[in-house]
């Protein structure tokens, strides 16, 4: 459960603020009473969640790239938080084998000298790294994957997240542990929610093809990953930055935060269900070559559950409808803002109706 008492005055510095993840979290622990400092580069879409639900009013937000390492000291030594979030990173699956080398310099190196600036912090108790489910040597299991499987990739960005569990280990063990500063790494699943306006992304994609009225164009509809509203992992990664601020070494480690098991499915699937709720709608398959992905992923939570106490709250067929009332309300000019607080409040009374 998360502790309001715990968040409220808390110092947390945030790196890719302004991103879709970034946004919802930023928003989350605002409405928490903690103290948030963004650090990132300038929203990679237009529209952004972060420019829809207005985030640069209600956080102190640096636009800054995580390359730079001497601007990055000064902005996270100068605000010496209590808590960092490390989310910045170069995303995509696909773009990462147009821009291989931009990949690598953000999700390797940028990790590095996020870590290497934290070394700096006086005050700072705790970091939680994301990751992301794909950087486990994906060899065609029908299983979930357990903290404990090993690193891989076999594309740039899966490969380049491997390695950033890497250096998150030997940053972990070489000097932080040291310095009592916590250290964990997370991976969640195909995070999906409402205001994801990114390329290249199922949902995002479908959205835009249902604006115009024409069919989604999908290149893989067998394709099966572990689905899962936006604020599940974000509270798995709350959570587990309570727990690491006062208990060294217990928690600093790998976390899996992923969907039950029903909620694994296949791309149709969520196309059916979408489509059924917006009149008019329909996909086609895109016959065009596509480079490699992996066909099947999914993660195994048993260790969220058992040690943190995490469970995932929201169906995905419930989430799916979430992302079209999202979606719907922006479309109809409301308070972004107000619509995405809204929605922490109610999928936090259901987590705390879940937790009795």
């Amino acid at each position: 459960m998360i502790d309001e008492f715990f968040w409220k005055g808390k110092r947390v510095f945030l790196t890719g603020h302004t991103g879709f993840k970034g946004s919802w979290l930023s928003l989350w622990l605002v409405s928490l009473g903690v103290e948030v400092k963004g650090y990132s580069l300038n929203p990679s879409t237009s529209p952004s969640l972060f420019d829809e639900a207005k985030i640069d009013s209600i956080i102190e937000s640096q636009i800054g790239d995580i390359r730079d390492q001497d601007t990055l000291y000064e902005s996270m030594t100068s605000f010496n938080p209590d808590i960092l979030i490390h989310m910045a990173a170069q995303p995509l699956v696909r773009y990462s084998y147009d821009a291989p080398i931009e990949t690598y310099e953000v999700n390797v190196l940028g990790t590095v000298k996020v870590l290497e600036v934290a070394r700096s912090c006086s005050a700072l108790k705790a970091i939680v790294n994301i990751t992301t489910d794909k950087c486990y040597e994906n060899d065609g299991r029908s299983e979930g994957y357990k903290e404990s499987d090993p690193m891989g990739g076999y594309d740039p960005y899966s490969s380049s997240k491997g390695c950033a569990e890497l250096v998150t280990s030997s940053y972990r063990r070489s000097f932080l542990q040291d310095q009592g500063v916590d250290l964990s790494s997370v991976r969640a699943g195909n995070v999906i929610g409402g205001g994801d306006w990114a390329e290249d992304r199922l949902i995002p994609d479908i959205l835009r093809s249902f604006e115009k009225g024409e069919p989604v164009v999908i290149r893989n509809p067998n394709a099966t990953r572990p689905w899962q509203h936006v604020l599940e992992p974000l509270s798995g990664y709350l959570i587990l930055a309570q727990k690491m601020y006062n208990n060294t070494n217990k928690y600093a480690e790998g976390w899996n935060f992923g969907p039950n098991k029903n909620d694994v499915k296949p791309v149709d699937w969520i196309l059916e269900k979408m489509i059924s709720k917006w009149p008019n709608s329909s996909w086609k398959l895109d016959k065009d070559y596509s480079p490699h992905e992996a066909c099947f992923l999914q993660l195994d939570i048993l260790k969220a559950k058992s040690k943190l106490g995490w469970n995932p709250i929201w169906e995905l067929s419930f989430t799916l409808e979430k992302i079209i009332n999202w979606h719907r309300s922006w479309l109809n000019g409301e308070d972004m803002q107000a619509v995405c607080l809204i929605e922490i409040e109610e999928y936090s009374k259901d987590m705390n109706n879940e937790n009795r």
